[in-house]
């Protein structure tokens, strides 16, 4: 199959005017190949043979015609666009075959540019398309793989630079916003390191009381304080010849500071109420949101830790710096996410993609993610599209409404109210405009199904 080429295919049983109509659009789009052939069956094994974005082809033709071809077309290469010529007295057939899944059509006697730029948007949809079959394609790797989401430059050298620092035993300090995906960059240096045979320990240490994290970290003899009735091993020792991740090391007390610093220049830990301390084997990975410098300047993080922490640094570029990324990202969230509610893939239109790599997302990847779960959960359709990622975007979705919470029966028939709306509108568009179609495949009477489209103002067309 020959790849490199894009072929576009004009199918008219009127070789002449079909070979003239080839010249005149290589003419004008030069990077493709036009093939003229008289009839369906010649069309179709070049469509199985070649990659066709575009096909134009006449709508009335002995034996197959246009809407043979459409249907058989579109089964072999579902991203092709077909575009019908039609004579003006055919207009309406030439409307159904767009129902049927023509692209667009155009009337004789041919406006050549009309032409042309139905052949351009035509190109830029098979771009699209196959953009996004490959992202779809490398979002499924991403899903199931421990692994730094994106193709961007920033995304690139970060993935570099994790890969170098996995390959020493320095401690690593990683610093980024919230949400930019700090305990995946501690995971990523493990799995490509020489201890990804043993355990990564991540700690919270903001969700651990100040009083209970020095026994958490290194452990306790029995009767050391009130309430410890048994020996305990800290996570130091659980994470031996592992890594352990000290994640958002920043809030952590001084005097718990001190203790770790004797860690980190001794490799020894001691337990609460023990007067023996313990070797251990362990690699150090420390993350933080926070300024650690201002830190140290008004005196609530101690220098000397910083500099043994930060014996390399990870920086993590925030979502706003490699906004390129964000339609891979969608798509493996996608991904996952479905697999987390156990229903059939979504996938999400080029429109609604483009929204959302126009936002800043001060939250990060977190904040990505957590819109795409609320995406997937209130958008009942298989494709995701713009009005329905405007929707929860713009609170249509929320149910405090903001910074006031709405009464409970307001909130519910709101929710109701955009779910009937986006199904009502996908059942719509899977019936081709159809309502007594539309009525069939969601179960609805027809009368029904009409007054719900008229109480929401929504037209079949």
């Amino acid at each position: 199959m020959n790849d490199h080429l894009l072929t576009l295919v004009i199918v008219d049983d009127e070789q002449d005017f079909a070979r003239g109509l080839a010249r005149m659009v290589q003419g004008r789009f030069p990077d493709l190949e036009c093939l003229a052939v008289p009839s369906v069956d010649e069309a179709l094994e070049i469509i199985k043979d070649r990659t066709v974005p575009v096909v134009l082809s006449d709508l009335r033709m002995p034996g197959k015609d246009g809407f043979d071809l459409v249907h058989s077309a579109l089964q072999i290469a579902p991203q092709v666009s077909i575009i019908l010529i039609t004579a003006y007295g055919s207009i309406e057939k030439a409307v159904q075959a767009l129902k049927n899944g023509a692209y667009d059509f155009v009337t004789k006697p041919v406006d050549h540019e009309r032409l042309f730029s139905l052949i351009q948007k035509a190109l830029e949809r098979y771009h699209l398309i196959t953009e996004n079959d490959r992202l779809r394609q490398k979002a499924r790797v991403c899903a199931e793989h421990s692994t730094m989401i994106g193709e961007s430059e920033a995304v690139h050298k970060l993935q570099q630079a994790l890969a170098m620092v996995a390959q020493n035993e320095y401690t690593v300090l990683v610093q980024g916003e919230s949400g930019t995906g700090k305990e995946l960059a501690a995971r990523i240096i493990h799995d490509l390191s020489d201890r990804s045979r043993h355990k990564l320990v991540t700690v919270n240490c903001p969700a651990i009381p100040d009083h209970l994290l020095e026994s958490e970290l290194f452990g306790h003899t029995k009767g050391a304080f009130t309430g410890a009735d048994q020996e305990r091993q800290g996570l130091f020792k659980a994470a031996d010849k592992g890594t352990i991740l000290l994640d958002e090391i920043g809030d952590i007390s001084l005097s718990i500071q001190t203790k770790l610093l004797r860690v980190l220049q001794e490799q020894e830990i001691r337990p609460v109420g023990s007067n023996r301390s313990q070797r251990v084997d362990v690699r150090i990975v420390a993350s933080t949101n926070q300024d650690l410098g201002a830190k140290i300047q008004d005196g609530s993080f101690r220098e000397d830790l910083y500099y043994r922490l930060n014996v390399l640094n990870i920086h993590l570029p925030p979502l706003r710096e490699r906004k390129e990324d964000i339609p891979l990202l969608v798509h493996t969230f996608l991904h996952r996410v479905c697999q987390e509610m156990g229903i059939e893939h979504r996938t999400m239109s080029s429109e609604a993609l483009s929204y959302l790599a126009s936002k800043e997302w001060p939250g990060n990847v977190r904040e990505l993610m957590n819109f795409v779960r609320r995406t997937v959960v209130f958008s009942p359709g298989q494709t995701i599209d713009l009005e329905q990622v405007r929707s929860v975007d713009q609170g249509g979705l929320d149910l405090g409404g903001g910074g006031t919470l709405k009464p409970y029966k307001e909130a519910k028939a709101k929710v109701v109210e955009d779910f009937t709306r986006a199904y009502v509108q996908d059942v719509l568009s899977r019936a081709g405009g159809n309502v007594s179609e539309a009525a069939r495949l969601s179960g609805l009477e027809r009368v029904s199904l009409q007054k719900i489209m008229r109480r929401l103002n929504i037209h079949a067309e």
